[in-house]
């Protein structure tokens, strides 16, 4: 929740996601990271309940690196915009900033469900104001709302990102749906809706090698995204695309006016296979000065099953 009391953890450094993944792995999850800013401690909670870990966790002086904002914008295809600012940074790009901060949450060793195995189901991010590349911005993240659903408990982890003097720029929501886990409570999830493809505006070709291709340029080396052999050590079918590659890319086609605060979701349903083609729709694409929102859905063109489906709305001041 969000007015809950959390300690804060300070990381000296961002961390690396690689090393995320083989801790949660080896069942290592949980060793000290950093240092522990002085705190009063809550009273704890006793009973089996799972509870999230009352942390948040913090790095300060990341970077918007010009040149790895520039690789990640042309493996997505987002073009570089300039503002008032400069060149803005895109908003796909800043979800791999806070990306491996909120991993650190999930790998803790008194996170209560497992890691490895979650399914990425939903992002809802808020980019509220503009980014230079070139600037430092200090990201914070943490979980909450652990919550039951049909298949299993799933959990949101927040992740912020804010200007040297405070100013809040970027907030980013990340839903995981740990399978077979349970928690008390009843199910929130609300009907399943039937998805009829809208007309495509474009298809996607999306080859072998999409997987390794977003993880250089994202830190993001989960081995369900590298190869079929290394995917189907963790049971997946073959490689699969990235779900947040596919939401940047579907971003990047919007094509939000400069400036603009806007916010963007997603949510993931079928994964895609690669190599593999989507059929996209972008609707009422965002390029002028009165552009309010734009509907998204990438899908199967054979089978008509979606991959995932989004919204990209203006978010007024």
């Amino acid at each position: 929740m969000d007015g809950a009391f959390r300690e804060q953890v300070v990381l000296t450094d961002v961390p690396s996601l690689g090393g995320l993944y083989a801790r949660a792995a080896a069942g290592a999850a949980g060793r000290t990271l950093t240092r522990r800013l002085p705190v009063r401690r809550p009273g704890s909670r006793s009973g089996a309940e799972p509870v999230l870990p009352a942390v948040e966790h913090v790095v300060e002086g990341v970077a918007v690196d010009a040149s790895a904002h520039e690789a990640f914008c042309r493996t997505v295809g987002a073009p570089l915009r300039e503002g008032a600012r400069g060149t803005e940074a895109f908003s796909g790009y800043l979800h791999t900033l806070a990306f491996p901060v909120a991993m650190s949450v999930l790998t803790r060793g008194d996170f209560p469900l497992p890691v490895l195995g979650m399914v990425h189901l939903a992002n809802e991010v808020e980019h509220r104001g503009a980014v230079a590349v070139g600037e430092d911005l200090m990201v914070t993240a943490h979980a909450e709302r652990l919550r039951p659903h049909r298949a299993g408990a799933q959990v949101d982890l927040v992740a912020r990102l804010a200007r040297e003097d405070g100013e809040l720029v970027w907030t980013g929501r990340s839903t995981y749906l740990a399978k077979g886990a349970r928690v008390p409570g009843p199910v929130e999830d609300g009907p399943r809706r039937d998805f009829v493809p809208p007309a495509p505006t474009g298809r996607w070709r999306l080859p072998a090698r999409t997987g390794r291709d977003y993880a250089a340029v994202s830190g993001d080396w989960n081995p369900i995204h590298l190869s079929g052999p290394s995917a189907r050590a963790l049971g997946m079918k073959g490689a699969i695309a990235h779900g947040m590659h596919c939401a940047s890319r579907a971003l990047a086609e919007v094509g939000v006016p400069a400036g603009t605060a806007f916010r963007w979701t997603v949510e993931f349903a079928a994964p895609v296979l690669l190599p593999g083609t989507v059929a996209v729709a972008i609707g009422d694409a965002g390029r002028g000065p009165h552009w309010r929102r734009s509907d998204y859905a990438g899908w199967d063109p054979r089978r008509g099953r979606p991959h995932f489906t989004g919204a990209v709305e203006r978010l007024e001041p």
